[in-house]
Order: C-alpha cells, then sequence, then structure tokens
C-alpha cells in the first residue's frame, strides 16, 4: 500500500446499468470486469435488509463489503496476507487500519482491523 499520497487508486464502480449486462454486451466485447461486479449501493441495501430483519452482524458485514468494493484488488490481497496471525507488528495493523479510513473512506474495515490487532495483541499472535 505504497501509492502515492495525492493519488487516487480506488476502484472505479461501472457507469454502466445493470441491464447492459447483456450477453449480446458481452458477445460484442463492449463489458469491463468493472461491470460484473457487485455494485457498492447493492450491498448497501442488503445491509439495510439484513439490519431491518435483526441480522446486525451480517449487515455489517455487508457494510464492510460495500467499503471494499472500491479498494484495488492487489491491496484486499496484501491486507489478507498482513491480517494472518503473526504477520505484522501492531503499529503496522494500526497505520493500516487508519490508511483505510483515509484512503478508501472505510470506516467499518478500519475498525474490523483495529479489532484485529487488539484481538491479536491479547492473544500473543503479533508479530515482534
Amino acid at each position: 500500500m505504497n501509492q502515492i499520497d495525492n493519488e487516487d487508486i480506488r476502484r472505479k464502480e461501472s457507469t454502466l446499468p445493470p441491464e447492459g449486462v447483456t450477453l449480446e454486451a458481452l458477445r460484442n466485447n463492449c463489458l469491463s470486469p468493472d461491470d460484473v461486479t457487485i455494485r457498492k449501493s447493492e450491498l448497501e441495501r442488503q445491509a439495510r435488509i439484513a439490519e431491518a430483519q435483526g441480522y446486525e452482524q451480517l449487515a455489517r458485514n455487508f457494510r464492510r463489503a460495500a467499503e471494499l468494493v472500491a479498494v484495488p484488488g492487489d491491496v484486499l490481497l496484501e491486507t489478507y496476507d498482513r491480517l494472518r496471525p503473526g504477520r505484522s507488528r501492531y503499529v503496522d495493523l494500526l497505520a493500516m487500519a487508519q490508511e483505510f479510513a483515509a484512503r478508501y473512506d472505510a470506516p467499518e474495515t478500519s475498525a474490523y482491523i483495529r479489532e484485529a490487532a487488539e484481538t491479536y495483541r491479547a492473544r500473543g499472535l503479533i508479530r515482534e
């Protein structure tokens, strides 16, 4: 996650409406991978539904997923690796949490990473 600070590296959501994703568009090579990925708005809608039904943890998961839609794939893979127990120092996890909040406007994900850092520290799973 060593990108230039002022560079916007977030993935962009497709501007193609869902009804534009057709077999004909695929055959005509008019679709990009971004056109067939889940949209932030749909994940947020699913979070609202889950919350209304009383499934608060599921709603949090959907909100976190909605935040991650804009995060580049290589950053997600690096984050997954760094979140494995014993892979990161406590301060590095806290810095990663801050970066997710600031760079990707991802407060739910940031809180999740901070929670992991605290849990790993309490259980002795932090790299020294």
